[in-house]
């Protein structure tokens, strides 16, 4: 027997270090860590102690002999990464006890933002004796894109959030939800009281097209569409225009893909998810049948993942269709995505069955309409124009940083100037003592969840490192003065049990109707739900 890990994994690494016989690769710092879409346990060298498979925060492991059928390939997936990339040594990644210095035995660390890599920076540090974090989170339930930005479908991955639920409960962590930094404190006000700031609060915006019809009504970013069907109060109300029967995505990455899945899923599989309660009857009475997926490269530069790419091949009940020509180089494509491309081209128009369409080499021109969206128009390779009717026009072209407020920000890289971490100077390089950064707010929108694992213990090392060298200042004011000022600027601060109390309300609505939780939409409801 051996173990697999399936298209799910969000490659934060937490079993390799369980691994008693270093059989997953790539490990944190292998040279192809940061590319590969998933990481792979070596048939061969696995002892099948199971060790992987309970510490995988979202169930992406699973024994050979109990693999979902959709995943039976996988073995020899598996098996074909260690042909090409074998083995060399399997001893045990290093790794050092953390002690801060006996002349300084006490660590005060402000941490902004609870989405990923915050929520991993919070863990990392709680792990050190002597430190203690204060988290602050300008909504009042925690975990950004992990609530707001993962498919609703993606019930695994958002298991994710139970290991980050432990993080912020832990003993010497202070959660101060509902609290914006850079109105209700500023940084200088945590640097007060903190002898770092780590801002972790992720990327906000994002990346536009620059053609003309940007700004029309039914022209919206992806990163909006998401955030409404995931109920995030900021766009809660917003309101799409589903009554046409095609809806154009322009880009191909994960997101583009979940939201195209979104889009045509059955009923049931929604009515099992946690999309938000007026998503959910929008999409169940929206006229959509058709949603383009149009890249402007080949299937070769193709932004999306493999797993993604056969969930869109596995919805019920929904054909998968691409344009022969435009799939006819599939050089440098992996043979998993071949094997649907060749499919898709192949498929025949099937009346009355909804349908995924994907294109290639398509550059976006304009936006068309009066009033609203009617059209986009599109450049071909051979010169030649695409005009598609659509009432819904989503860019899927990536997430973009915003300046954060009492930090530097490079604007053309939309991401905090760093060294490994800490903060620089915009300017002149220079460090500034006690500013750090970590997630997308240092390198960018790139990566998964479990990117930021390893971005959080850089940014976290190199923190730890200069207080034992002596290179932070200690704060003027008194760990227990914070709590007080926090809420005498915000009343309406949620704390950690105020959270848990959202968090319960939410599941108990959502058991009432057979679904893993019903969220609230506004900040309203959830604060009234803290003091429940």
């Amino acid at each position: 027997m051996t173990f697999v890990i399936t298209p799910g994994c969000c490659s934060d690494a937490s079993c390799v270090s369980v691994c008693p016989v270093q059989c997953i690769r790539p490990r944190p710092g292998d040279p192809d860590f940061l590319t590969v879409e998933q990481l792979y346990i070596d048939p061969a060298t696995c002892i099948d102690c199971q060790a992987c498979m309970d510490e995988c925060p979202i169930d992406a492991v699973h024994a050979d002999y109990d693999m979902p059928e959709e995943f039976g390939d996988l073995l020899a997936i598996n098996a074909d990464y260690f042909r090409d990339n074998p083995i060399v040594e399997s001893g045990p990644p290093p790794h050092a006890r953390v002690r801060l210095p006996e002349s300084r035995p006490e660590l005060r660390v402000a941490v902004v933002g609870t989405g990923p890599a915050a929520c991993y920076a919070v863990e990392q540090l709680a792990a050190v004796k002597g430190v203690r974090v204060s988290v602050l989170e300008r909504l009042p339930a925690p975990f950004g894109l992990v609530r707001a930005g993962v498919a609703p479908d993606h019930v695994k991955t958002k298991q994710i959030t139970t290991r980050f639920q432990r993080a912020l409960g832990h003993a010497s962590v202070d959660c101060h939800f509902n609290v914006t930094v850079g109105e209700d404190v500023s940084v200088a006000d945590l640097l007060e009281h903190h002898h770092a700031v780590l801002w972790a609060a992720g990327a906000s915006g994002d990346r536009r097209l620059g053609v003309p019809g940007e700004e029309l009504p039914g022209s919206h970013s992806a990163r909006e569409f998401v955030a409404w069907y995931n109920g995030h109060p900021d766009h809660a109300e917003d309101v799409h225009d589903l009554s046409g029967e095609r809806v154009v995505l322009i880009g191909n990455g994960n997101v583009a893909l979940d939201v195209a899945r979104t889009l045509v899923n059955p009923e049931s599989v929604r009515h099992a998810s946690d999309i938000a309660e007026a998503a959910r009857g929008a999409f169940d009475d929206a006229a959509v049948s058709e949603v383009w997926i149009v890249a402007r490269r080949g299937p070769r530069y193709a932004a999306y993942t493999t797993g993604e790419l056969e969930a869109l091949d596995r919805i019920p009940d929904v054909d998968l269709v691409a344009d022969p020509a435009e799939v006819a180089d599939l050089d440098g494509v992996n043979d998993r995505c071949r094997r649907i491309l060749e499919a898709a081209a192949g498929q025949p128009a099937v009346a009355g069955r909804r349908r995924i369409v994907l294109r290639f080499g398509l550059t976006p021109l304009s936006i068309q309409g009066a009033d609203r969206v009617e059209a986009v128009t599109f450049g071909r390779p051979d010169g030649e124009e695409e005009r598609v009717a659509t009432h819904l026009v989503l860019r899927a072209v990536g997430y973009r940083g915003t300046a954060p407020p009492g930090l530097p920000f490079d604007e053309a890289s939309g991401r905090i100037p760093n060294l490994m971490g800490r903060v620089a100077d915009t300017e002149s390089e220079r460090v500034l003592p006690g500013l750090y950064c970590s997630g997308w707010s240092k390198r960018g929108a790139t990566g998964v969840i479990g990117t930021n694992r390893v971005d959080s213990e850089e940014t976290v090392a190199g923190l730890l490192h200069d207080f034992a060298s002596g290179e932070l200042v200690d704060p003027t004011a008194p760990p227990e003065d914070f709590a007080d000022l926090v809420r005498r600027r915000q009343p309406s601060v949620v704390d950690y049990a105020g959270w848990c109390r959202i968090d319960a309300a939410e599941r108990d609505r959502g058991r009432e109707v057979n679904r893993p939780r019903v969220k609230f939409v506004s900040v309203d409801q959830m604060l009234a739900a803290s003091r429940m």
